[in-house]
């Protein structure tokens, strides 16, 4: 998948209007990643990835493997995005489950493995969510009612 493909799926995904928009969101979810992990899973997860997105997982940031938790993570996420932390944290799940379908799945389960999931605040299961509900797809059409539906009375 190239950068035009990969903004063009999550914009898709996120339904929102623009390629600078989209961008952002991207930068959001995954710059602030870039700093929780070390630098060479980084470098792994980044490996698959389109060169203008990998960009944010590792040459821009200067700090790898910082300890800091899901809330922290959407701090940060949020300042970039300019949204509020509820809007960010559903674009950052959206956005993992697309990267979760462009890398092997070592790398992604690295990357699982690098995040403690766990029920305080360092729960990094929360980034997953859309992940483990089965992926974007199964999780949009369960949202807007997609499948069979009961018949009406």
């Amino acid at each position: 998948m190239n950068f035009n493909e990969f903004t063009g799926e999550v914009q898709h995904r996120l339904e929102l209007p623009g390629t600078g928009e989209t961008v952002r969101a991207i930068r959001a979810t995954l710059y602030p990643l870039g700093q929780r992990i070390p630098a060479e899973n980084a470098a792994d997860l980044a490996a698959s990835l389109p060169m203008e997105i990998k960009w944010y997982l590792t040459g821009a940031v200067d700090e790898h493997g910082q300890r800091f938790d899901w809330a922290e993570f959407l701090d940060r996420a949020s300042e970039i995005e300019g949204r509020d932390k509820a809007t960010v944290a559903y674009h950052t799940r959206v956005i993992i489950d697309l990267v979760r379908e462009q890398v092997p799945g070592s790398d992604f389960e690295q990357l699982r493995n690098q995040l403690p999931e766990s029920e305080d605040t360092q729960n990094w299961r929360k980034l997953f969510e859309v992940v483990d509900a089965g992926g974007w797809s199964d999780a949009h059409e369960a949202q807007t009612g997609g499948g069979p539906q009961p018949e009406r009375q």
